[in-house]
């Protein structure tokens, strides 16, 4: 049988040639590169890919195939998907469908057989880049063309592609002594998951939703979820989580600290490739004590650019010293930068949910 090709052209002029698996077409966002070794399905599902073409460093995916309990959200998010070689064997007794055949049918554009490698240390060396996958167009100038028009991440608002149209309950709530809001930006199964699994019946809401219609569901706390795209893009999330502070425990994560970040007063920026990936070593200042995290972001908050010293800095990203999390000195307030939910793992930083309800619980009192 004769394999489709496919190319992955950079903005850059960077060319990859390579065979087609999944959907056939054309698909275009920042080309970024992930470290994990499993979790595949969680990361194609994870709505904070928008807008992103994901590169494997892993050389073989696919392998246990992927099933109906594995996923983040409703249907994969990424753009495109990026893999030295895609498996043709699945074995797990969960598996429930071939990877290829799961992103056929969800439409989304995959590559396999190019040096993912020379894909990654290139992107390490010029940071991330716009890119286009195609399997219709095979002309490597007229692609890199494409990639160059291709409108990027930078000054977009994306979460309206991703979040809940109108508000639900993740779960019922009997019996459950705490009642969180939960902002979807994008959010996570396994953050709602964690949630509950603690004690909180959770509300989600719209990224859109005004303080006075949080305020209305009488929550014990508030949640702030990841999301995709550019965090300075959102004031209006911005505005929702300045009004809140002093009214109620918050807790961020991912797009949730970059919030929070500006809610303070400060500014976030562009990092040179992001964080993407299971291994991401963070320390705690306080305590000395370093967490192996989850992470997948493409921007930072700038600590020292929120005024005053109100906000304390507490961990810190040990490959880059970049701000992985902040905590109000005087309000229950506080976020980290990675994903202490991780699905598949490690779940080194889960306490920080527990950290979440000890504020809620001193709170009520």
């Amino acid at each position: 049988m004769t394999r489709k090709e496919a190319v992955l052209a950079l903005e850059d002029g960077k060319v990859f040639r390579g065979l087609s698996f999944g959907a056939e077409g054309e698909a275009y966002g920042e080309v970024v590169f992930n470290t994990s070794m499993t979790g595949y399905q969680e990361i194609l599902t994870d709505p904070s890919y928008k807008g992103q073409l994901v590169a494997m460093t892993y050389p073989l995916i696919g392998n246990y195939g992927v099933n109906t309990e594995d996923v983040e959200s409703s249907r994969p998010f990424v753009e495109g998907f990026i893999v030295k070689e895609a498996s043709r064997i699945r074995s797990n007794w969960r598996s429930t469908e071939d990877l290829g055949a799961y992103l056929s049918r969800n439409k989304v554009v995959g590559i396999e057989g190019i040096d993912t490698r020379a894909l990654t240390k290139h992107l390490r060396e010029e940071g991330a880049k716009k890119g286009v996958i195609s399997t219709a167009d095979l002309d490597e100038q007229s692609l890199v063309k494409k990639a160059k028009a291709s409108p990027g991440l930078d000054g977009r608002d994306l979460i309206k592609e991703v979040m809940c149209r109108q508000a639900w309950d993740w779960n019922k709530g009997e019996g459950l002594p705490y009642r969180v809001v939960a902002v979807d930006s994008g959010i996570k199964h396994n953050i709602l998951r964690s949630l509950e699994a603690r004690g909180c019946h959770v509300r989600v809401v719209p990224a859109t939703a005004t303080p006075d219609e949080v305020l209305a569901w009488n929550p014990d706390g508030f949640f702030l979820s990841n999301g995709p795209g550019d965090p300075a893009a959102l004031p209006y999330i911005v505005n929702t989580a300045r009004a809140l502070l002093g009214k109620l425990p918050i807790f961020g994560i991912c797009l949730g600290h970059q919030i929070l970040g500006q809610a303070f007063g400060g500014k976030t920026f562009k990092l040179k490739f992001g964080h993407h990936g299971g291994n991401q070593p963070v320390i705690d200042v306080r305590t000395k004590a370093v967490n192996i995290t989850s992470q997948n972001h493409g921007y930072a908050v700038d600590v020292d650019s929120i005024p005053g010293r109100e906000v304390q800095l507490t961990h810190v990203n040990l490959n880059d010293n970049t701000c992985e999390g902040m905590e109000h000195r005087t309000l229950p307030v506080f976020s980290v930068q990675y994903h202490p939910e991780a699905a598949p793992g490690p779940h080194d930083a889960a306490h920080h949910f527990d950290h979440f309800i000890d504020l809620i619980k001193k709170h009520k009192k």
